[in-house]
């Protein structure tokens, strides 16, 4: 089968998804396709050479409804015979478009794509589209649903982790993101956003808080008792699918969560005759992909069965990752992650995540692929993984390998 190999992963900033955040102004359509022009730019190739552009976003409707790849190449320098795929697997939209198109060039099906993803979520907000399993009662019913933050809870109550777990995991991203934008980190793969008139807009993100502490955090409320003890009483409903627990614990809160963003990225893919053709260099291997379903009532624990999938079809063991990027949805769902396989937290999100620099829904899975490639090439390592947990119970990863 013909190798699937990255030849360039790009991002926005991320802006604060509100309406005083600085790409509150950019649409969906335009962000995209200033990712696709960058990628086309940087890697100096013709407009008609890539295969197709399969764009992840997640709430689809309004200005983010239709097809929004095939518009976003419309509004791009790209060529108007590329199609354009848009797709919808939450919160891993932007890493399945990068899996779908590595799968497609490893199938042999044309020899490059664009892939990623996008989500201004302060121009559309979450939860607008209404989703099914949220808003039709047959199947929330039936299936026990509860808000994504009482499943962080269940996480947490479950196996076992405190407020101070993961306050504590919350003030490292801050940390670790303040320290790798400090060190010009991410300088190879930000493009900063621009206006109309090609002015700067944004060339940070601007979510973060790096003088955030555990004292600062403790003062929080927890976000989602109130939802679940009173009103409408989601815990209750939880407890009926897991009635060993006594009681959930609620830890989270907006400081150990996931911050509402805006953003977009970007992955070039390519087979080897496309980087020969446009004099390009590998820069890695797309090495497997895997995707899984799990219980959508937890539903935040896709991260440790798709693991264990990935690696047992690829015959690989844990030791076998260098790197993981584990998106930080919740600080439960990371602190599952490394107990289940007992990884040393040095080694995971080693550059901050989406605590500490929030989280654009469509666009994340794409970003975490580009920074784990980048922190592989900086750290001198070979492998990593990446992994992101899944509205509605789901669990993706992939395995890349530096060429």
């Amino acid at each position: 089968m013909t190798e699937a190999f990255i030849y360039d992963a790009i991002r926005t900033p991320r802006g604060k998804g509100r309406k005083d955040g600085s790409l509150h102004e950019v649409t969906s359509l335009r962000l995209s396709a200033q990712v696709m022009d960058a990628l086309r730019e940087r890697n100096n190739f013709d407009g008609h050479a890539v295969e197709d552009v399969i764009w992840g976003n997640v709430t689809q409707v309004g200005e983010q409804g239709g097809c929004l790849a095939r518009s976003a190449v419309l509004a791009s320098q790209l060529d108007e015979r590329i199609p354009g795929l848009s797709i919808n697997r939450f919160c891993a939209s932007g890493m399945e478009a990068v899996n779908l198109a590595a799968n497609q060039v490893k199938g042999g099906s044309g020899e490059a794509y664009i892939a990623g993803g996008v989500e201004m979520m302060g121009r559309v907000p979450m939860g607008s589209d209404g989703a099914a399993i949220a808003v039709d009662p047959t199947l929330a019913m039936e299936k026990y649903f509860v808000p994504q933050g009482i499943s962080a809870d269940i996480i947490a109550t479950e196996y076992g982790f405190s407020r101070d777990d993961a306050d504590s995991l919350a003030v490292e991203s801050q940390k670790r993101a303040k320290a790798a934008w400090d060190d010009g980190r991410f300088s190879r793969s930000i493009i900063p956003v621009k206006d109309v008139n090609g002015l700067p807009i944004l060339d940070h993100d601007e979510y973060m808080r790096p003088e955030t502490d555990m004292q600062a955090l403790g003062a929080l409320k927890a976000s989602f008792r109130e939802m679940g003890e009173v009103m409408p009483g989601f815990d209750k409903v939880a407890l009926m699918k897991y009635p060993h627990l006594e009681r959930i614990n609620h830890i989270h809160h907006a400081g150990n969560s996931s911050g509402i963003v805006d953003g977009a990225a970007g992955v070039l893919i390519g087979n080897a005759d496309f980087g020969k053709r446009w004099g390009l260099k590998p820069r890695a291997r797309i090495k497997a992909t895997s995707k899984i379903g799990t219980d959508p009532t937890i539903m935040l624990t896709g991260p440790v069965p798709v693991t264990e999938k990935i690696l047992a079809d690829n015959r690989m063991s844990i030791s076998d990752i260098d790197l993981f990027e584990v998106n930080e949805a919740f600080a439960a769902v990371v602190l599952r992650f490394m107990q289940a396989f007992d990884v040393d937290p040095a080694l995971v999100n080693v550059n901050g995540g989406s605590i500490a620099m929030g989280h654009p829904l469509g666009a994340t899975g794409a970003i975490i692929i580009g920074t784990l490639l980048d922190e592989l090439e900086r750290s001198d390592k070979e492998v990593g993984l990446a992994t992101l947990c899944i509205a509605s119970g789901m669990g993706a990863a992939t395995i890349i390998e530096r060429v």
